[in-house]
């Protein structure tokens, strides 16, 4: 019989090889059940089981809102929204990035789409406007992170799935981290593109009549979020029901704005289809090795053994930054999400830690690991787009990752950043 500890690294070896995380999974799953002369039928069970679940409706519904909102014209609209408010700033172009990666959060939901779509969009008119390629990147890759903590980010969607923990608390405790990276990403930005000489792209403020005419074909997109949680919390809709109001609207407002066709739509439905179920194989696959640790009584274990070496909740928050960042590192935040947070949420409980505060620290560890080398799937996509050297990249980002983990401290000790809204709403 092989032990579950061989079957966690055998997992983790093929993750860190680039074998698809749904084959790492499922396969390490398998050899347990082969070697422990499990029928074959349960491995069966428990991969459909793990997808059929009423919650996990929103990862279709939130993926195909993304989609649909990116080819419908909204994304277009939000740019010349952001330039209108901080076109005025040092570093114009890069204020533009930031403030856009913000506004799309609400729609994409993932960092990978936004890191993609900008690096394709934004970087190279940065560069025709004397910004060096490889800040540009920078800005694009790191801005991308605030992405996936704004409402509906995928990764929350999925951490509340195998956690249990209330999607719409995460989206409000989501909301209150983006928008402070934003403030602390533009902040850091001013200070170097004055550095640098990176100049404005307006020569003044924005009037009372820019501003609206700008607002005008954004508004119902920034609504977005605001229309989830608030929907979301007065019980008007499910969060999964909030993603197929979102796809609706993204519909309607492509044929209002005359850029959606017949073709488009299709291919929209292509696009949701293929992304939602590499995902879902992804929480089946999970599922089932979740099933053998359970059986194995491994999370019983890791409770016992860190209750026993950690007796402080403060160097507990520390010993998990450090572990899911070098995790985040090497392997893909998804997998981490489904793997791990079974395994770290309980122990969060038994420390007394508030739930939504741990999910705030752990997804936004997993956004800081998509940045870093050597695995940062979002610095590969970033830099494959863009050209830029990943040597060049990792030096420009070093201030980038101080501010980063700087915030990082602030939201694991100050966990009211991440629960006063929450508390306020709920």
């Amino acid at each position: 019989m092989i032990p579950p500890q061989a079957i966690i690294i055998l997992m983790l070896l093929l993750m860190f090889l680039k074998i698809p995380v749904f084959i790492s999974v499922l396969f390490a799953a398998s050899i347990y059940f082969l070697s422990h002369s499990v029928p074959n039928l349960l491995l069966v069970q428990r991969f459909v089981a793990g997808i059929e679940s009423i919650p996990l409706l929103a990862i279709p519904f939130f993926v195909g809102m993304g989609v649909f909102m990116n080819r419908s014209g909204i994304t277009r609209r939000i740019m010349a929204f952001a330039s209108v408010c901080v076109g005025h700033m040092a570093g114009g172009l890069a204020q533009v990035n930031i403030l856009v990666s913000t506004l799309m959060g609400g729609i994409s939901g993932s960092n990978l789409a936004d890191a993609a779509m900008e690096a394709k969009m934004l970087v190279p008119e940065m560069r025709k406007n004397g910004y060096s390629n490889e800040f540009s990147s920078v800005v694009t890759a790191f801005s991308s992170l605030i992405t996936p903590l704004i409402p509906p980010g995928i990764g929350m969607i999925m951490y509340a799935s195998v956690t249990g923990v209330s999607v719409g608390k995460l989206f409000v405790g989501g909301l209150t981290i983006g928008f402070v990276l934003c403030v602390m990403e533009m902040v850091l930005t001013v200070v170097i593109s004055k550095q640098r000489g990176y100049k404005s792209i307006r020569t003044s403020w924005v009037t009372g009549k820019e501003f609206f005419h700008a607002l005008q074909g954004a508004i119902i997109p920034l609504l977005m979020p605001i229309i989830i949680i608030g929907g979301v919390r007065i019980g008007a809709f499910t969060a999964s029901e909030a993603g197929a109001v979102g796809i609706f609207i993204a519909i309607i407002l492509g044929f209002a704005y005359k850029e959606m066709t017949f073709e488009n739509l299709k291919e929209g439905f292509k696009e949701t289809v293929i992304s939602s179920a590499t995902i879902l194989c992804i929480i089946g696959a999970a599922n089932a090795l979740s099933w053998t640790l359970t059986k194995e009584q491994v999370p019983q274990h890791l409770t016992q053994w860190i209750v026993g070496l950690v007796s402080n909740k403060y160097i507990f928050l520390f010993l998990i930054n450090i572990f899911l960042l070098i995790l985040g590192m090497l392997i893909e935040g998804n997998a981490i999400t489904i793997v791990v947070a079974p395994l770290l949420f309980p122990l969060a409980n038994t420390f007394g830690i508030d739930p939504i505060h741990f999910a705030m620290i752990f997804i936004y560890n997993l956004a800081i690991g998509a940045l870093s080398p050597p695995m940062g799937t979002v610095m590969y996509v970033t830099c494959g787009v863009t050209g830029c050297k990943i040597a060049d990249f990792i030096k420009e980002s070093i201030i980038w990752f101080i501010v980063l983990l700087a915030l990082m401290f602030v939201i694991t000790y100050v966990p009211i950043i991440s629960t006063f809204f929450v508390n306020l709403i709920y």
